[in-house]
């Protein structure tokens, strides 16, 4: 059984996907091999290692939730290069890059999904909570003046 970050479908996913991205571009003209290639496959294992660094910092709420908007960003960008590859005809696999367009995409929401419950996982204790009932005048009751 995975443990840690691995256990994250998150983490699985993105990492796999930049598994796919880095072999796709290999495949590439030579010339794209390197500059856009090289873009790619920066941004495409951006996110799975952001996806550990904030892990690694899940302690502290604002860290973490850092690290995966982050991920999210450079989940965006490699839509951004994989369209790039594609509509310059480097990629001409349109089966490969309508799925690469719809697994990142797919990630993308799941990252965002993933943050929101991350962030109502850390919501204050009830009883950090204000009592908003409590400031609120009874009926006929004065209220103070200012």
């Amino acid at each position: 059984m995975e443990q840690g970050y691995k256990k994250l479908e998150i983490y699985q996913i993105a990492h796999l996907l930049a598994v796919r991205v880095h072999k796709m571009t290999l495949s590439l003209p030579p010339f794209e091999r390197y500059e856009e290639g090289s873009q790619i496959r920066r941004s495409a294992k951006s996110v799975s290692a952001n996806i550990v660094e904030g892990y690694a910092l899940r302690r502290y709420k604002n860290e973490f939730i850092h690290y995966l908007f982050r991920a999210y960003g450079s989940a965006e960008e490699t839509l951004e290069h994989i369209e790039f590859l594609y509509d310059t005809e480097s990629l001409k696999d349109e089966n490969l890059f309508k799925d690469l367009l719809d697994s990142y995409n797919s990630l993308c929401g799941m990252i965002l999904r993933y943050i929101q419950a991350v962030d109502k996982i850390f919501e204050k204790p009830e009883f950090l909570k204000e009592r908003v009932a409590e400031y609120h005048a009874q009926p006929g009751s004065e209220l103070p003046h200012l």
